[in-house]
């Protein structure tokens, strides 16, 4: 899960700010033009499009999906907002509203900031894993000697706790694994092989 102090930074990165702002003034035009957010609020609201999509995957958002959703974007919001309206809690109903029109131009804004912030096109990921279950060892030195940003990043969208990353027993629905795996594909995540070893710790 990211902190403030994360978005704040990856904010600060040109492509991403630019990226950011073209959004904001897009959705907020026509979804919510009243809705007052500044620019670290509504990237952390582009953070939680992913998370949004696999609640959203059997087409419905339960009152459980709802508050932890809730919980997730609380921790993200600039200054945190105990007592009065969260803004990124309040701008993720528009969002929820009509996420399938919004999602590709979300998606597109997350592999941009991915590409950027973690060098994508400099790293040497390691090799693609083989056919069949993961090997656990493999997938945890793959974890560790990858880009810690990059982690965050697959921990953050999937995840509810950070620290389940190592983990090789993480159950998920059908729905929701189809989900992961086309945002993943969306935001050319499947083309490293930490995640495509990721995918493979679930049941």
């Amino acid at each position: 899960m990211f902190t403030e102090y994360e978005i704040e930074s990856m904010i600060e990165y040109p492509e991403v700010k630019e990226a950011t702002k073209t959004l904001k003034k897009d959705f907020l035009k026509t979804e919510a033009p009243y809705l007052e957010i500044n620019d670290e609020d509504f990237f952390s609201l582009i953070i939680m499009a992913p998370t949004i999509g696999i609640a959203m995957a059997d087409g419905k958002i339960t009152l459980f999906e709802e508050m932890a959703l809730n919980k997730k974007a609380r921790k993200l919001s600039k200054g945190g907002y105990f007592m009065k309206k969260d803004p990124v809690v309040y701008a993720m109903k528009f969002l929820i509203k009509n996420y399938y029109n919004w999602s590709d131009k979300f998606m597109a804004v997350l592999k941009e900031t991915i590409k950027v912030t973690c060098g994508i096109n400099e790293l040497d990921l390691g090799r693609p894993p083989g056919e069949g279950d993961v090997d656990y060892n493999e997938y945890r030195q793959a974890v560790l000697h990858s880009p810690y940003l990059l982690i965050r990043f697959i921990a953050s969208f999937f995840l509810e706790n950070d620290e389940d990353i190592i983990n090789q027993n993480h159950k998920i629905g059908k729905e929701e694994y189809q989900r992961m795996i086309l945002i993943g594909e969306k935001l050319e995540l499947d083309k490293i092989p930490v995640f495509q070893m990721f995918c493979k710790t679930f049941k």
